[in-house]
């Protein structure tokens, strides 16, 4: 079967094992629905304009923890740019507290393909995830949104729960701020469904992290 100009991308960008779930959540972009195209939309043309301008696109995805929804939507947005060749685009997560990036949501990741190692141990390790064969990993640990490692200034604050979004009204130093509200999977912790779940949040805001940033793309088209 062809595949839609949408879902045609780089994977060979990607390590060998993550091909599979980039191929899946590149082929699923018409399973987002309408009104989350809508925001995911606004979020594409931001990171549009700051690419236009010359400028790195800086996305922070802030959630109450960062330990879980934060993560795969950072995570997921990188491999995201990796898959459509599209660069200069730089991702980060934070919370509003410190906690632990969640051993489920690393062990989520990894059933997805990425290569995740405890780099360093401890109460709030530092993982690092390895996205392409030749690019850096990406560190995951948790952290505040205004950590230094983050940007903190002209970035975009993708809000990834309705408990950070209305409990932090200012993301300092944001120049703009999205909702993209998931629900919770820890919701099922320590439960027969408990890995069902974290795949299924996984593989939702994959396609969607695809689907804006091949709107990214599709704009960029447009403008040619």
């Amino acid at each position: 079967m062809k595949r839609s100009a949408a879902a045609a991308g780089s994977e060979e960008n990607l390590i060998e094992p993550l091909r599979a779930s980039a191929r899946r959540a590149a082929e699923a972009l018409n399973e987002v629905p309408a009104e989350r195209r809508a925001v995911l939309d606004k979020a594409a043309r931001f990171i549009r304009e700051r690419l236009d301008a010359g400028k790195p696109a800086q996305l922070t995805f802030v959630c109450t923890h960062n330990s879980r929804r934060s993560h795969l939507a950072q995570i997921w947005t990188q491999t995201a740019a990796a898959h459509y060749g599209i660069a200069n685009i730089q991702t980060a997560s934070g919370g509003t507290e410190a906690t632990a990036c969640n051993i489920r949501t690393v062990k989520a990741l990894r059933r997805a393909g990425f290569s995740v190692a405890d780099c360093t141990g401890g109460t709030n390790p530092v993982y690092v995830a390895q996205i392409t064969d030749t690019g850096p990993g990406l560190r995951l640990f948790s952290k505040v949104y205004d950590h230094p490692d983050n940007p903190q200034k002209d970035f975009a604050a993708l809000m990834c729960c309705d408990q950070a979004d209305a409990g932090c009204p200012v993301v300092l130093g944001a120049a703009a701020r999205f909702a993209i509200h998931y629900v919770d999977p820890k919701v099922t912790d320590n439960t027969p469904a408990e890995s069902a779940t974290y795949d299924e949040r996984s593989q939702q805001i994959a396609r969607e992290m695809f689907y804006m940033i091949s709107r990214v793309r599709t704009l960029t088209t447009a403008k040619r």
